[in-house]
This record gives structure tokens, C-alpha cells and sequence, in this order.
């Protein structure tokens, strides 16, 4: 993937707008998946799922890979 703004994270974006973590899945982030899955499901029984559901969507529109060196 190019960065942020490129198709691909706005692909992940949308993913993890239906499901939290989807998106940096998509992105072969693994933990960072889980762990925001995970947060959100417990937070939403407290009703404050939103917070992660909503931080997921914004990490995988902003994510930048690293640059190789």
C-alpha cells in the first residue's frame, strides 16, 4: 500500500467500519487487529464500544508503512 489516502487504506477504513480491526487485518497488522477487536467487544457492553470502533476506523485510514531501509 502507497500511504495514507491510497485505495488500500481506504479499503481497510471501510472494513474496520463494519468491524473493528478488520481493517488493520487487512493491512497485515495482526496484533493491532486483535487488540482492537478485543477492546471493542468488551467496551460495548459498557456501551463504550464506539470509542475503539471509531479509533480502528481512523488508525486504518491514517496508517503509513514503513519505509524500507
Amino acid at each position: 500500500m502507497a500511504g495514507q489516502g491510497s485505495t488500500g487504506n481506504v479499503i481497510a477504513a471501510v472494513c474496520s467500519f463494519f468491524v473493528p480491526g478488520l481493517g488493520q487485518l487487512v493491512q497485515g497488522r495482526l496484533g493491532m487487529a486483535i487488540v482492537q477487536f478485543v477492546l471493542a467487544v468488551i467496551l460495548w457492553f459498557f456501551l463504550l464500544g464506539w470509542v475503539i470502533h471509531l479509533w480502528s476506523i481512523v488508525d486504518a485510514a491514517l496508517w503509513k508503512p514503513p519505509v524500507p531501509t
